[in-house]
């Protein structure tokens, strides 16, 4: 251990170097300590951390997974089709904007996540690699919220969009890759159990949110935004962070090109991993979309009822997701299995996925959104953990997470195009069986290919 023996003794590094690991000059052996808690170890960087993490710190994660999520999914889910709602009547011109706004900001979510990552790589800052991006990330999501609840068309709606997307993005490659770089294996299941809980959580309370100020546009983006951004700067003073006083690399065009790829074929675990991940967010956001459609088109309530119901139907989604991803994460790390937990719970998601198609009431779809909450819970308690086991470079995790990240960004991109194509077009903006087929489809795909992952039991 290193010790700095101007303030006693205080430990910064989780652990020296194991024989063969060459010092690297680059390195500044002090690093960026935390700001808010008892002082803890700063991981040296490229090593696997091998000390567990205080529970005070993991519940730091869990609340800034929280507001990065509490203030994105909210407008991703709902608050985006209320605005819609506020500038049309016309049910199929509803649809439409939707989409519109949508696409393109799920695309700069792709862009930047991957771009983020390997930033935060990179990243000389005396505070440290993660940090400074997390906070400004989110300070630029709350900034770009505000324009959306502002905006007075569909074209300012989508540049908001667009910018909310892109420093979420930013904040939460950086967010991530400061996991990774933070816990040993062993903490792994369990925190990305209760990740996945807080995702979900987040999803709730912003519906929830949605609700109470469906009427109010401004209260409606900025309250979860505000909360978020207190959550992540907080986590962000709470993080230990290895500094580097040079850049080892450079950052040309072939390092821009690179940031987002990592070669399946030369690691192919990884490759597998983001495909299942790609295809259950796929089928997820196919229905999220346009989950408040469903229910005033399909199921024929009224904007306000249909809100509500929704706001309902993601409560039990999340207690459902809570209870299996909690079960999931601990038993996950205790029989060190993970690839046919996550196949398992993709199939059983797109079971429930199928199943709304055939839900003609209110209590059918609180059904579905039960099982979906326990497939989605054991998945996302699993995933993350399975993919932190597959990571081609931990010395450079934030580019590898930006590339898996990719996974979760692009069907965010595509699934309003193809949903709002097999919606609008197949389905006269109320017939949801193409949209739901495909979902159900894509679902299973992603199980077949996940149960591929050799590395992983």
């Amino acid at each position: 251990m290193l010790a700095n023996p101007d303030e006693g003794v205080h430990l910064v590094t989780i652990q020296e170097p194991r024989a063969g690991f060459a010092p690297d000059p680059t390195i500044d052996l002090e690093g960026s300590p935390n700001r808010i808690g008892p002082k803890l170890p700063i991981p040296h960087l490229g090593i696997k951390p091998e000390a567990k993490r205080p529970i005070w710190f993991i519940a730091g994660i869990v609340l800034a997974q929280f507001g990065i999520y509490v203030a994105l999914l909210g407008p991703a889910t709902v608050s985006i089709q209320l605005k819609a709602q506020t500038l049309t009547t016309d049910a199929a011109e509803q649809v439409a904007m939707t989409a519109m706004v949508i696409a393109p900001g799920a695309l700069a979510a792709v862009i930047f996540n991957a771009i983020g990552g390997r930033i935060s790589d990179r990243t000389t800052s005396g505070l440290g690699r993660r940090r400074p991006w997390m906070v400004l990330g989110i300070m630029g999501l709350t900034l770009s919220l505000l324009l959306i609840a502002l905006a007075t068309g569909p074209l300012m709606m989508a540049i908001g969009w667009f910018l909310s997307q892109a420093c979420a993005n930013l904040a939460f490659a950086a967010f991530l890759a400061s996991v990774a770089d933070q816990l040993p294996a062993e903490q792994y299941g369990k925190t990305s159990g209760l990740i996945g809980i807080a995702q979900n959580s987040a999803v709730m309370v912003a519906t929830w949110l949605s609700a109470a100020f469906s009427s109010n546009m401004l209260l409606l983006f900025m309250v979860p935004a505000v909360l978020g951004l207190v959550l992540v700067s907080v986590y962000a003073l709470m993080l230990p962070e290895p500094v580097l006083k040079a850049n080892r690399y450079p950052f040309n065009l072939r390092e821009l090109v690179a940031t987002f790829w990592t070669n399946p074929v030369k690691h192919p675990d990884f490759g597998l991993a983001w495909w299942g991940r790609f295809l259950i967010i796929l089928a997820s956001y196919l229905f999220i979309t346009f989950r408040l459609f469903y229910m005033t088109n399909h199921l024929g309530l009224s904007a306000g009822a249909a809100a509500a119901a929704v706001a309902v139907g993601v409560t039990v989604y999340t207690v459902a997701s809570m209870v299996a991803g909690l079960l999931a994460g601990w038993l996950s790390d205790k029989l060190g299995r993970r690839k046919v937990m996550v196949a398992v719970s993709i199939l059983v998601f797109g079971i429930g996925t199928y199943g709304l198609l055939h839900v003609d009431t209110v209590t059918g779809f609180y059904v579905c959104e039960a099982i979906m909450g326990i497939a989605y819970g054991m998945y996302l308690a699993v995933d993350l953990a399975l993919v932190f086991e597959v990571l081609p470079d931990r010395e450079n995790a934030g580019k590898d997470l930006g590339v898996f990240n990719m996974a979760n960004a692009l069907p965010q991109s595509l699934a309003p195009g193809v949903g709002g194509f097999l919606l609008a077009k197949l389905g006269g903006g109320t017939d949801f069986t193409a949209l739901l087929v495909a979902a159900a489809i894509s679902a299973l795909f992603g199980a077949v290919l996940t149960m591929f992952i050799r590395g992983v039991k």
